[in-house]
């Protein structure tokens, strides 16, 4: 009965949130050239209401524990599924979010993506491509917006602790900046595929890190950070 009532809820919710969505991204695109506070407001927009949605629809409460930073802020956050992504807009300040070059070429999407400040990471392209993310992140830090960086690189079921990728030490040192670490815990109710299951998606915000660290132990204290939830039972109820 419990996986019976998930189908249900994840099938209306994936018609209404897609259903909306729509109209959503032919608005955006409308907005895109002429108004970038309306573009922006778009996307924000969007943003609440997909948590809205997984809220009311599929019993899915968030959770805060901790404050978040009131100026603009370089965040690192555990990746556990889609949900996190989708809330980006909505839980920080207009950040430029560091995402997997795949995402920003599928077609129409990609193109608002990058408007709106999703930066490529090409994995394969080595430093060429850390020269180019540091260029696009220093861009978005000087217009007053916070960068945004899944360091395992890629989503991560619920209690596991992969090492983290280079490229965040990379840009580390680069950016000289403190670092805001976030635990979620998100994917237990949502794993990859359609089903969404009632219960708590948390975040934790982790003491921020300061800048100029040997880089050994900036990647160990983002690490432990970003994991504090690890230990969590299952949330579904």
């Amino acid at each position: 009965m419990h996986k019976f009532i998930a189908i249900v809820r994840s099938t209306l919710f994936f018609i209404i949130f897609f259903g909306f969505t729509v109209p959503w991204l032919v608005l955006a695109y409308v907005a895109m050239p002429l108004n970038r506070r309306l573009f922006l407001w778009i996307a924000v927009t969007w943003s609440k209401s997909h948590r809205f949605m997984a809220r009311w629809i599929c019993g899915q409460k968030v959770v805060m524990e901790g404050q978040l930073p009131t100026v603009p802020s370089f965040y690192v956050l555990k990746h556990e599924s889609m949900f996190e992504t989708m809330d980006l807009p909505h839980l920080l300040n207009r950040p430029v979010i560091a995402a997997k070059k795949e995402l920003l070429e599928i077609f129409g999407w990609g193109r608002l993506a990058r408007a709106y400040g999703l930066l490529a990471v090409d994995r394969d392209a080595g430093a060429s491509a850390l020269r180019q993310l540091r260029a696009q992140a220093q861009a978005g830090i000087a217009a007053g917006r916070s960068l945004c960086l899944f360091p395992e690189g890629t989503r991560v079921p619920h209690g596991e602790a992969p090492p983290l990728k280079s490229g965040f030490a990379g840009l580390y040192v680069i950016l000289k900046m403190p670092v805001v670490p976030i635990a979620v815990e998100s994917g237990a109710i949502n794993p990859r595929g359609f089903l969404r299951y009632p219960g708590i998606i948390r975040y934790r915000i982790g003491e921020t890190i300061p800048a100029g660290l040997p880089r050994a132990e900036a990647e160990a204290r983002v690490h432990a950070a970003i994991n504090a939830l690890n230990d969590l039972p299952d949330n579904s109820a």
